[in-house]
Parts: C-alpha cells; structure tokens; sequence
C-alpha cells in the first residue's frame, strides 16, 4: 500500500511539474523592478501600426516591482511600460524565447533608459536606444552652436552634420542587425533601415546617376520585409515606413499610387490581420488625403477592395455601405471626368419662380406638383451648365452669408476681369447653393457681378449633393468639353490652371 502511495504522489507531482513548465511555457511574465517609482497602476502596451494599444494592467505595485502576467504568450514586437500618467516609461521589445523577462529602470530617468538581466538581445535593444537619443542629442547641441553664422552657411553645416549623424547611425544599425541575425532585434533593425546603392555610378554626363540610385532605392525597399507575418506592424517604425515608401519611392500620381497600393494588397494572405490594416490604413489615408485629384485613389479602394467583399471582416457593414456611397459620390467629380450637368434658373428669372410659388412651398411633394404643372415655362427657362461655350470654365459654388465667400467672391471677380484682359475665353458659372433670391439678386447688383449667375430655383438638381458641396465657395475649373481639370482651389490657383489647359490644347494643334 505504501508503494502504491508513494508512485501516487510520484505520478502527482511530475504531472504539477509538467502543467507548471508548459504555463512558463505557454503564457508570459514581465517583471520590472523600478526606483523611483510612486504609482500605483501601470500599463503594458504595444504599438501596432501607428497607434499603441493596452495589453495588460498591473494594479498591485509594491516597492517598485511591477508584474505582468498571461496564459498566453506575448506576440513578437516592441513594447512599452507606461505609468499611471499615460507616459511611455521606457520600450522594450518581445519575442518567443523572451516571455519571461527581469527588467531595471529608474522613473527619475528623463532618457527612458533600462537594463534587462536575463536577456543579451534585450540590453542590445536598450543600448540600441541610448545611442539613437546620444546621437540626437549631440546633433542638437552641435546644431546650437550653429547659431550666428549666415543661413546658406548655416544650412551648410547643418546638411554635413546630419549626414554624419545618418552615417553613424547606420554603421551602429548595421552593427547591431549583423550581431542578432536570425532574432527580432535583427529583424526590427533592419525594418527601419533604408537600402541604398553604396557605390553609385555617373550617369552620360558625369553626374552621380540619380535615376539609378532611385530605382536601387525602390527596388530594395523592402528587402528583407515580410508581408506574410503582422509582427511588422507591432514596431513604432513600419507605418512611418509605409509612408516614406509612397512619399519618396512612389511617383506622386493617383494611378501611380493605385498600382503600388494593389501591388501591396497582394503580398499579405487575404483577410489575414496584416491585410485588413494595410486595407484600412490606405482606405483611410486616400478618403482623407488632402491633394487634388487622390480621391481617385479612394474611390479605386471602394471599387477594388470594398465592392467585392474583400472588406468584410475588417469594417462592419454600415461602415461598408458609408465608404461606397461616399465613393459612388465622388466617382462623377474627378479629374478628367465631364462635370455632372446643372439645370439652373438665371437669377434674372427669380421674380417668374417666385410668382410660380417654389418659393413658398412647405414639403418636396408641393415642390413635385409644382414643377409638373409648370414642367414647360421651367424647361424653357433652365440654363443648362452644358450649353455654356468657353474655352475656360470656372464654375463657382457660393453662398451670400458665407463670411469665406464674402472675401474670395470679389477675389474671383477681379481674376475674372484679368483674365478677359488677357482675351482669354473664360466665363464663369456662378452657383448660389441656397434659395433666398432678394438677398441673392441684391449681392450680384451691389458688387456687379457680371457673369453667369443662377441658383437652383426649382430645387431641381440638389446641387450640394451632386457636386459634393459640404462648405463654401467651391471652385472647379472646366475645359472646352466640360472635363473637369482643377477642383476645390483657391482663387490664386486659377490662372496656372488656365496656363496648363492652354498647353494641352496648344499640343493638340
């Protein structure tokens, strides 16, 4: 019975032992012993993309030691200790052999700095940091130091102080890449370093050959990075990475960035979550993207990647819908497309529609039965935005109590003159987006406006929506055909506008 006892409490213990070894195995623990420290809450987060996330709370700090705990494992990539103010204490990075780690730092530090004392790669990292804040630190001092010499010197010695500064960063990257090898610190470092041709060739005129050095740069871009694994999102680094690759790699066109971005989308697997956050950073970046002519960017996303299903599982449903109606609306507005016709009412037929009653009517079923009962004086009386001849088209939406407008109006009038002057066939297609005909007819005779001046009267075309009028003024300008070349600019931008319209026609001839 004894022995039988003893194999019993044998057998109890090994299977403790192996449930205890598969736990450190399988989950993770982060201990960090600060001085200084004076919190009584601290977070564990991690940066995906460019935003950073919490992955864990410790809400017990005793004398310093904060401890961070899970079943499962950490996902490879940087991550920070943040206190209780929502500062970033210092970054420290995780992969599968470093669930178990002993951190030191000091929260009077101001440098961020820490030491690990179970992880060489770790303090490679930490040391890797400290030099990255050494380095700037004494660019900035040297740069101080700068101050009182003439500009174009000053900008000299600046450009060979950073090029020094770039240089000693890389040979400590290289470095540091070539001593973890085959680890994430290897794999994090060479993420953040640009691959450029060490020995660059002179071009047919003796020149350094700058277009060879560009197609080097793009071409290796992204050596070394794998689109198949999300572990690239989870640095402070990839996004910015991201950005660079289209702000220097990538010419600055909408179909140029259309192929690159399709181009991407096929390397990580579908629906996969490297897919779904490149599908949202670029569907985000090109709805919002403030250059003329990328919305076509946004609109290709919505066709692309929205309309087939490919969004389903990164975005809810509703949100689905929002992006391809707003897509489907700006898909008529851009650069090269013909201008969505307008069927206007010339202010100088205000009194005739206010007699018709559009002006008193109380719901759209009045406005309807209003309109069929005058469908034929209306149709006669309509100003069609496609019956205007002219080499040059300005088609302005505008609102009388709009404060903007008030300054830019006048501004386009004058630009307006100036062009005549110059006999250029310019005419200008002025569009009062509201209904309030006294105040409207009284702003055109008070400032002479001596264009093309109409609203819509008969509320016929709902021009805020067709023309996605969301403020005021708006301008387009339009060529011969009515395609639309320049929108939502400024005044100033007019004229440039005009000279390059007159350049494509001058090559037609």
């Amino acid at each position: 019975m004894r022995n039988w006892l003893e194999r019993k409490l044998a057998m109890v213990l090994v299977f403790c032992f192996f449930s205890l070894f598969a736990t450190a195995q399988n989950g993770y623990k982060i201990t960090v012993n600060m001085k200084n420290c004076k919190d009584s809450i601290a977070f564990l987060t991690f940066y995906q993309m460019d935003k950073t996330y919490i992955k864990d709370t410790c809400r017990n700090i005793s004398n310093g030691k904060i401890v961070f705990t899970g079943k499962d494992k950490l996902d490879k990539g940087v991550y920070s200790l943040v206190n209780q103010k929502k500062e970033i204490v210092f970054d420290f990075i995780i992969d599968d052999n470093m669930q178990n780690l002993k951190l030191n730092g000091d929260s009077a530090s101001l440098k961020r700095e820490a030491n690990a004392e179970n992880s060489d790669q770790e303090n490679d990292f930490f040391k890797y940091i400290q030099y990255l804040t050494q380095q700037n630190e004494q660019f900035a001092t040297a740069k101080q130091e700068l101050k009182g010499l003439s500009k174009k010197d000053s900008i000299s010695k600046v450009m060979t102080l950073y090029k020094t500064l770039e240089q000693s960063i890389n040979d400590y990257e290289i470095k540091v890449s070539e001593k973890n090898k085959g680890n994430y610190l290897g794999d994090f470092i060479s993420l953040k370093m640009d691959k450029n041709l060490k020995e660059i060739p002179k071009a047919s005129n003796g020149r350094p050959d700058s277009l060879k050095v560009y197609k080097y740069y793009k071409a290796h871009f992204w050596d070394g990075v794998s689109f198949k694994d999300p572990v690239i999102t989870r640095n402070p680094f990839f996004s910015n990475k991201l950005k660079k690759y289209f702000e220097t790699a990538v010419y600055k066109h909408p179909d140029s960035v259309i192929v690159e971005i399709d181009r991407i989308m096929l390397k990580p697997d579908p629906g996969n979550l490297l897919y779904k956050l490149l599908l949202a950073h670029f569907t985000s970046t090109y709805e919002t993207y403030n250059v003329m002519g990328f919305d076509k960017v946004f609109v290709h996303m919505a066709d692309a990647y929205f309309k087939t299903g490919k969004a389903v599982g990164t975005y809810e449903d509703d949100v689905i819908d929002r992006i391809i109606k707003r897509s489907d609306k700006l898909k008529p507005l851009l650069l090269g497309t013909v201008a969505p016709e307008l069927s206007m009412i010339k202010a100088s037929d205000r009194e005739k529609i206010a007699k018709l009653g559009f002006e008193n009517a109380k719901s759209s079923a009045e406005v309807t039965q209003l309109y069929y009962n005058n469908e034929a004086e209306i149709n006669n009386m309509f100003y069609k935005l496609s019956s205007v001849k002219a080499d040059f088209l300005i088609l302005v939406f505008w609102d009388v109590d709009c404060g903007h407008c008030q300054k830019e109006i006048p501004k386009l009038l004058e630009e307006y003159h100036k062009l005549q002057k110059e006999n250029k066939d310019v005419k200008v297609f002025s569009v009062y987006t509201q209904q309030e005909g006294d105040k409207y007819l009284k702003y055109i005779d008070e400032h002479k406006l001596d264009w093309i001046n109409v609203y819509d009267g008969v509320f016929f075309n709902n021009v805020t929506e067709k023309y996605d009028i969301y403020s005021t003024p708006v301008i387009y300008v339009l060529d011969k055909n009515k395609i639309i070349k320049a929108k939502r600019i400024g005044v100033e931008q007019i004229k440039d506008i005009i000279r390059d319209i007159e350049a494509e026609y001058n090559k037609v001839k």
